[in-house]
């Protein structure tokens, strides 16, 4: 072999290289613009920032369901994997910031009722989705990994948010009880 050809081998082995990496690294952001600003805004109140988590996976449900029922919709298989795709980023961020405002003590009852409502919700919709009789087992195919993994994930985190909202729960009670020893001492002032 030349220096040409060994020239020639090596550049394409770093072409290839750094096409897989770049395609590796990229990653469709779920959320749009909006969506982001809205989360930004948000930041610091655990209440308003996990309702707007839960829209938006909620939005992404509405979708699949609205493209779903459309007759003329074009490549259902994929569109399906990417909603759902969509929906579990999501979820994973939603989860992601509870463990946040969870680390830094907050909290998070009333938003955790919320979660937990709209966990039975998605659950629901998801399998409506994998009982569907009307879709062939090669669609079903192309999106049944995305979907399984969705309904693992709402399974196991409708559990954590179920018990933290236990936890959340008796804390605030503990909160809330006057210390028995200080109350003592005042009265014998």
């Amino acid at each position: 072999m030349n220096v040409v050809q060994v020239r020639a081998r090596i550049s394409l082995s770093v072409l290839l290289l750094l096409t897989t990496t770049a395609l590796a690294q990229r990653h469709r952001d779920p959320f749009t613009q909006q969506e982001i600003n809205q989360i930004r805004d948000a930041s610091w109140e655990p209440q308003q920032r996990l309702a707007l988590y839960v829209q938006f996976a909620r939005s992404r449900l509405v979708r699949l369901e609205q493209m779903r029922a459309d007759p003329k919709a074009k490549n259902r298989p994929r569109q399906t994997h990417d909603f759902l795709d969509d929906f579990v980023l999501i979820y994973d961020e939603l989860n992601d910031n509870i463990d946040t405002y969870v680390d830094r003590k907050d909290d998070i009852r009333k938003p955790l009722k919320v979660i937990i409502d709209a966990d039975t919700e998605f659950q629901a919709k998801l399998r409506a989705l994998k009982d569907a009789a009307n879709v062939s087992a090669e669609e079903a195919n192309q999106y049944e990994f995305v979907l399984s993994n969705a309904l693992d994930t709402l399974e196991t985190s409708a559990e954590d948010h179920r018990k933290l909202l236990t936890e959340q729960q008796e804390m605030a009670k503990h909160r809330k009880k006057p210390d028995s020893n200080s109350a003592g001492t005042r009265s014998e002032r």
